[in-house]
């Protein structure tokens, strides 16, 4: 009966294992079969070495022993007479038994030497080795370990790239099905839930403001038509009360609107002046500051942006109009666009606390804690916000040292 893996070849035979065996075998595997060449490397290193230089001291000890006391001069029969004096051997009458004692002794001391030698070179050519062998295995094992772990690292980045303008990037990593597929698998399907959440919840937002739009027109309409003039005196001030209740909802409905389409991402670019539209935008305003007795300044240089030229327009007149509303009498707001690619506004406002200065990027919130106390829907910074961030942008704000904010947008440079 033929095996079935004797069909395949070596190398689809090993993609096929590797594909099969798990992360944790994997790993085991390899960490086995790294200390198991370690240890034969380190076996076979101290044995030859270790041999050569007790055979080396071998040598050494033997010749300085020659002529010790366990070698007996030999005597010949054809001398007439001896040529000088001879040194006594077993055989010899004089060959007492302190003699032979004094040799073995020395025969002793010899063999302890050359364990001594012995014992001293294996330890000492075994540390050596140990010590090379463990800056290899140290070696081997961190880049081992890095290959194995590189998922790891790509589901760490994927995270920290992640924010709601990205969500429909997937790591969709491949491979065995084991622990870190089973990781990047979880990560993905994190995303597609955090993605089906912020889409729900910005369509819902756009099609809630979209259907009360209508509603709110036709209320204007018959506000103005239902309460036309000539009308007594105590029903003028209830009608113009109404008008504006449903043009501040008016307004409401439409900075949603707006900020439901920035957060949506950018439908289509074109090269635009930022400056340009920052003085449109304030030109626009001119007749608000007049309202709340602000002096406003614009100082700008041509600064060119790849974007959407509507919002960008809201993003500067935001900017303005916070800094015009939110000041105090005789105050001003500085505009200043300059060749770092900066947008800033600054006013002469109340002193802002500066822990809570993150927070007013959030939607509906305001600097004053009564909602009824100020004029405005608290969107004005958040729409800032999500417009600069569509447009790979970045949005910081600092509290002035005599009061007041200064907001400052960057925008990257035009491709």
């Amino acid at each position: 009966m033929l095996n079935p893996l004797s069909l395949v070849g070596p190398r689809a035979l090993r993609v096929a294992l590797r594909d099969r065996l798990t992360f944790r075998a994997k790993l085991a595997a390899a960490f086995t079969a790294l200390f198991f060449c370690a240890g034969a490397a380190l076996l076979i290193f101290v044995t030859v070495l270790a041999r050569q230089g007790t055979m080396e001291q071998f040598a050494s000890i033997t010749t300085d022993h020659t002529a010790g006391p366990t070698a007996p001069q030999p005597t010949s029969s054809a001398s007439s007479a001896p040529s000088g004096p001879t040194r006594p051997g077993p055989a010899d009458p004089k060959w007492t038994r302190q003699q032979a004692e004094d040799a073995q002794l020395a025969n002793v001391e010899v063999t302890n030497r050359l364990q001594e030698t012995a014992v001293r070179q294996m330890v000492v050519w075994s540390a050596v080795g140990l010590a090379v062998m463990a800056v290899l295995s140290g070696a081997m094992g961190w880049w081992l370990a890095g290959r194995a772990l590189r998922p790891v690292r790509e589901v760490i980045l994927a995270a920290r790239r992640m924010s709601e303008e990205n969500l429909h990037e997937r790591l969709q990593l491949t491979g065995p099905h084991d622990e870190l597929r089973e990781l990047g698998d979880t990560y993905d399907t994190m995303l597609d839930r955090l993605e089906k959440s912020f889409t729900s919840q910005r369509r819902f937002v756009a099609n809630a403001s979209h259907e009360l739009r209508t509603p709110l027109t036709a209320q204007r309409t018959s506000i103005e038509v239902g309460l036309a003039d000539p009308l007594p005196a105590h029903l003028i001030p209830v009608r113009e009360d109404l008008l504006t209740t449903n043009r501040e909802a008016e307004h409401l409905i439409a900075a949603l609107l707006l900020l439901a389409r920035s957060d949506r991402g950018l439908d289509g670019t074109t090269d635009t002046d930022l400056a340009e539209l920052t003085r449109q935008a304030a030109d626009e305003l001119s007749s608000l500051a007049a309202e709340h007795t602000v002096a406003t300044a614009v100082h700008t240089t041509p600064l060119s942006v790849n974007g959407d030229p509507v919002l960008l327009k809201h993003l500067a007149s935001n900017l303005v109009r916070n800094a015009i509303q939110y000041n105090r009498p005789r105050g001003t707001v500085t505009v200043c666009v300059d060749d770092a690619r900066r947008l800033t506004v600054t006013n002469t406002g109340p002193r802002v606390d500066p822990t809570r200065v993150d927070s007013l990027f959030e939607p509906f919130r305001r600097l004053d804690r009564d909602r009824t106390a100020v004029h405005g829907h608290g969107l004005g910074l958040s729409i800032v916000r999500s417009i600069a961030t569509a447009h790979g942008g970045t949005v910081t704000a600092a509290p002035g040292p005599a009061g007041g904010l200064s907001v400052e947008v960057r925008l990257p440079a035009t491709r």
